[in-house]
C-alpha cells in the first residue's frame, strides 16, 4: 500500500510503481467519500449527490485511468462526466464551475512532472484548487483496500464549450485584423493542437512544434522554463515571429519568447497583462501573488495604484484571496496565472491569448511590449535552483535556519527585512531579495533570487546555497 501523500496540489508518483490501478481505486473512493460528505451536509441526498467531471492530460494510459476513476466515483451515487479526450486542468475547472449540478472536479495529470508519472489533482465546485482541509480529509479517508464497486459514467465534451469561453476572453477582430505570426510549443502536453488551432482560427499564422501524440515526451520535461523551452525559442528566433507560447503538461502554466529568441518569463508576463488590463481594457482590481513573486510587479501596482497581496507558494492561496472576491489577476512565478472572471484557476491558454490582444492592440511584436514595460518600472533578473539536501541538512535547515537566520548583507547586498511565511526571505536594497524554501514533499530546498543583473543573481544564489548545505 503506497503512502499516499497530496502535495502542494495534488498527488503524483511513476507509472507502474506508486501510481497503480489499486491506488487510483483508493485514492478516488475516498476523494468520493468526502465530496459526498460536503454534498450531503449542503442538502442534496445522499443517493444523487451530484455531479462529478473527471479529465486527464496526454499522459501514458491516462484515459484508462481516468475511467477507472469515474467508475469508483460513480458508485457513490454521483453522476460521472468523463471528458471524451485529453484535456488542460482549466478546461475541467471552467466546466465545474458553470455547471450548478458539479460538486467538483477529477483530473488526472502530473503537470510539469517528467514523462513516466501520473497525478490526480481535485478540483472544489467553484472549479478552484482544494485546499489542505479537503486533502487531509482524503488522505484520512483512505483505506488499504481498493474498493470494487464500480458505476457507469458518461463521456462528454468538455472543451468545444470551453473553447468558446476562452474566445469570448479575447478581442477576436483586433487579433484578426493584426497579422500576427507565433510559435506554439505545448511540450507535448493538454495544450496541443487546442491553442494552436484556436489562434488559427482568429487569423493568427502558427507554427506548433512538439505536438505529436508521444507520451515520452522525447524526453522533455513538460515544464515551460530552460532548458525545456529551448528548441521553442530556437524555432521563434529563425521564424523571427512576433511571440513563442510555451504550456506545460496540463496546460495551466505558461512560458513565453520573443522573435529574438529571449525567453519571457511569468514575471514578466504577469506584469504585461497587469499593465493590459488596466490600461487597454480600463479594468481595476486587486492583484494577488505568491512570496516569489518578481519587484516588477510591485512596481507595476504601484504605478497603476492597484493593491498587490503576497500570499505563500501555491496557487490554493491565491484562490483563497479570489474567493473573498475582488481580485483581477492573480499569478506564481512557476507560470500559473489565472483571472476568477473566467474561472478561480491558472489558464495557460487564457494567457497566451491576452499576450495575444496586447500585441494586436498595441501594434507591436512581444519583445518590443517587454522592452517599452523594463522603460517604465526597470528591469529585473529572477532564477530559481533545486538543492537536494540529507536529512540532516534539512533538519537544520527547517528548524534553525528558517526560525533564526539573519545577517547584515548578502553578497554585498543591504537587509532591510525578512519574511517567514514560507521558508525564508531576505529582502535587500534596490529591490533584490533572495529566498529560500524547504519542498513539502522532497528532500529539496528551493532557492529564488532576483537583482538588476545575472550576475547579481548568481551571487546570491551561491551565497544561498551555502546557506543550505552549510548552515552559514
Amino acid at each position: 500500500m503506497a503512502n499516499v501523500h497530496f502535495g502542494t496540489d495534488g498527488w503524483r508518483a511513476i507509472i507502474g510503481e506508486e501510481f497503480t490501478e489499486e491506488n487510483v481505486v483508493r485514492v478516488i473512493d475516498a476523494a468520493a467519500r468526502v465530496f459526498k460528505e460536503i454534498s450531503v451536509h449542503a442538502g442534496r441526498s445522499g443517493n444523487h449527490p451530484g455531479t462529478l467531471y473527471v479529465g486527464h492530460d496526454c499522459r501514458l494510459n491516462a484515459h484508462q485511468y481516468a475511467a477507472l476513476a469515474a467508475e469508483v466515483a460513480a458508485a457513490q451515487g454521483f453522476t460521472v462526466k468523463l471528458t471524451d479526450r485529453y484535456c488542460p486542468t482549466p478546461a475541467l475547472c471552467w466546466t465545474v464551475a458553470h455547471d450548478d449540478e458539479a460538486v467538483g472536479g477529477i483530473i488526472l495529470t502530473s503537470s510539469h512532472n517528467a514523462a513516466e508519472y501520473l497525478g490526480i489533482k481535485l478540483r472544489m465546485a467553484d472549479g478552484g484548487a482544494s485546499p489542505k482541509e479537503f486533502t487531509d480529509k482524503v488522505e484520512e479517508a483512505m483505506v488499504a483496500e481498493p474498493a470494487s464497486e464500480r458505476g457507469a459514467y458518461e463521456e462528454v465534451d468538455l472543451m468545444t464549450p470551453y473553447l468558446e469561453a476562452l474566445r469570448s476572453m479575447v478581442d477576436v477582430e483586433a487579433i484578426g485584423k493584426a497579422g500576427l505570426r507565433v510559435v506554439v510549443d505545448p511540450l507535448f502536453g493538454a495544450g496541443r493542437h487546442y491553442l494552436a488551432d484556436m489562434l488559427r482560427g482568429m487569423n493568427v499564422e502558427v507554427c506548433e512544434i512538439h505536438n505529436a501524440e508521444d507520451p515520452t515526451f522525447e524526453g522533455l520535461h513538460p515544464e515551460p522554463i530552460p532548458p525545456w523551452v529551448d528548441e521553442g525559442l530556437a524555432k521563434v528566433k529563425e521564424l523571427g515571429y512576433d511571440a513563442l507560447f510555451i504550456t506545460d503538461g496540463d496546460a495551466d502554466r505558461i512560458g513565453a519568447g520573443d522573435s529574438e529568441g529571449n525567453f519571457v518569463n511569468p514575471h514578466r508576463i504577469i506584469t504585461l497583462i497587469v499593465e493590459h488590463l488596466v490600461v487597454d481594457r480600463g479594468q481595476k482590481g486587486r492583484v494577488v501573488s505568491t512570496i516569489t513573486a518578481s519587484a516588477m510587479l510591485d512596481r507595476m501596482c504601484r504605478m497603476l495604484g492597484l493593491d498587490l497581496v503576497s500570499t505563500p507558494v501555491g496557487f490554493k492561496w491565491i484562490y483563497g484571496e479570489m474567493e473573498k472576491g475582488g481580485v483581477m489577476i492573480g499569478g506564481e512565478e512557476s507560470g500559473g496565472i489565472g483571472i476568477p472572471e473566467h474561472v478561480k484557476e491558472r489558464d495557460g491558454l487564457l494567457m497566451a491569448l491576452l499576450l495575444c490582444e496586447t500585441m494586436a492592440q498595441r501594434g507591436k511584436p512581444l519583445g518590443e511590449l517587454v522592452n517599452d514595460m523594463f522603460a517604465k518600472i526597470g528591469k529585473m533578473e529572477f532564477t530559481r535552483q533545486g538543492l537536494t539536501v540529507s536529512d540532516e541538512q534539512m533538519k537544520r535547515f527547517r528548524e534553525e535556519t528558517v526560525p533564526h537566520y539573519e545577517t547584515d548583507e548578502v553578497a554585498g547586498k543591504k537587509v532591510v527585512g525578512y519574511d517567514r511565511r514560507d521558508g525564508v526571505k531576505v529582502l535587500l536594497e534596490g529591490d533584490a531579495w533572495v529566498m529560500m524554501r524547504p519542498s513539502g514533499t522532497e528532500p529539496l530546498v528551493r532557492i529564488y533570487a532576483e537583482a538588476e543583473t545575472v550576475d547579481e543573481v548568481n551571487d546570491l544564489l551561491r551565497v544561498a546555497e551555502r546557506i543550505v548545505t552549510q548552515g552559514e
